[in-house]
């Protein structure tokens, strides 16, 4: 039976790194995050949703292919490092024009030889995958050392974007964000689905962005900065084939604007051109206002590796 590749096992945004001798720490990497599976010969590299990166990465394929096991199948994240070893998630939007090092970073092995190692805590996990000759572009992703108070203090130092801490006894719960995971993020940055922009003469002046709450799409705000030239006309080109005639966001318009102009009036529904909820962003700002939308959103890359109806509000 072909080895099939499992949803990951997600995180818990949260405000503050637990503390105590039940929790190990590693780096929250700035890429994609992926399942490497070998299946005899057949490898396979996959996405949080499952979509298949085989092609786009085929010097981390091939070096799955070298595991000396019959099957495998690792998890961890894909990233681009910068000539400082630095994670770039834009340059990693960009690979074909870039010339940055792609890497894969595994954390956690899902199975081995045809065992299934869910069921098992993560410290057995992580020692049978720092027993694996791991072939570059290949790399483990080592636990930081140190307590939690340090480790944040060199990451930030580092200008990485956060930490993972992890229970050590955890099984992995494939599919599922988990509290026995948590993520800190050291700036405020999630993914947003775009749900419409405001067009302007050459391309488009602002993207509108949200979160979904249950079944409905609620409107956060609007992203006007972080663009680049390639930038604006990658997301024109996806954006087009999807406009629609409604807005999708269940909260607009907005009875007025705030302060920093992030709702959305009557008047400029007008202008605006909407979009089939689809396309997921990475987006950074500086906190959420008191009416629930985005100030001084800026734009970071696009997400094709989460679907749109799995974005929520992250609070932490």
């Amino acid at each position: 039976m072909a080895l099939r590749p499992l949803r990951p096992m997600t995180a818990t945004a949260a405000p503050a790194l637990p503390v105590g001798a039940e929790w190990t720490y590693e780096v929250k990497w700035d890429g994609y995050r992926a399942l490497a599976v070998k299946d005899g010969r057949r490898v396979q590299l996959v996405s949080r949703n499952l979509k298949d990166l085989t092609s786009t990465y085929p010097a981390i394929a091939a070096a799955v292919h070298t595991l000396q096991h019959k099957t495998a199948m690792l998890d961890g994240e894909i990233v681009a490092l910068d000539a400082k070893g630095r994670p770039s998630f834009q340059a990693l939007q960009h690979r074909a024009t870039s010339s940055l090092h792609l890497v894969f970073y595994a954390f956690d092995l899902v199975q081995l030889d045809g065992r299934d190692l869910t069921r098992r805590p993560l410290d057995e996990r992580r020692a049978r995958l720092a027993a694996l000759e791991l072939t570059p572009p290949i790399f483990l992703s080592d636990p930081l050392p140190g307590s939690p108070e340090r480790i944040e203090a060199a990451v930030r130092r580092l200008g990485l974007e956060g930490v993972v801490a992890k229970r050590r006894d955890s099984r992995y719960e494939a599919g599922k964000r988990s509290d026995a995971w948590i993520k800190v993020k050291f700036c405020a940055r999630q993914e947003f689905v775009v749900g419409g922009y405001k067009p302007n003469a050459s391309n488009f002046d602002s993207l509108l962005v949200g979160y979904y709450e249950g079944r409905q799409l609620r409107f956060a705000g609007k992203v006007r900065a972080g663009f680049t030239p390639h930038a604006r006309r990658e997301l024109l080109e996806r954006l087009t084939p999807l406009q629609a005639a409604r807005c999708p966001f269940v909260n607009l318009p907005a009875s007025r604007t705030g302060h920093w102009g992030e709702g959305v009036t009557a008047d400029e529904m007008l202008t605006l051109r909407w979009v089939k909820p689809r396309i997921v962003v990475e987006v950074t700002f500086t906190e959420w206002t008191r009416d629930a939308n985005l100030r001084h959103a800026a734009y970071v890359g696009l997400r094709d590796d989460k679907p749109a109806r799995a974005v929520r509000r992250e609070d932490a």
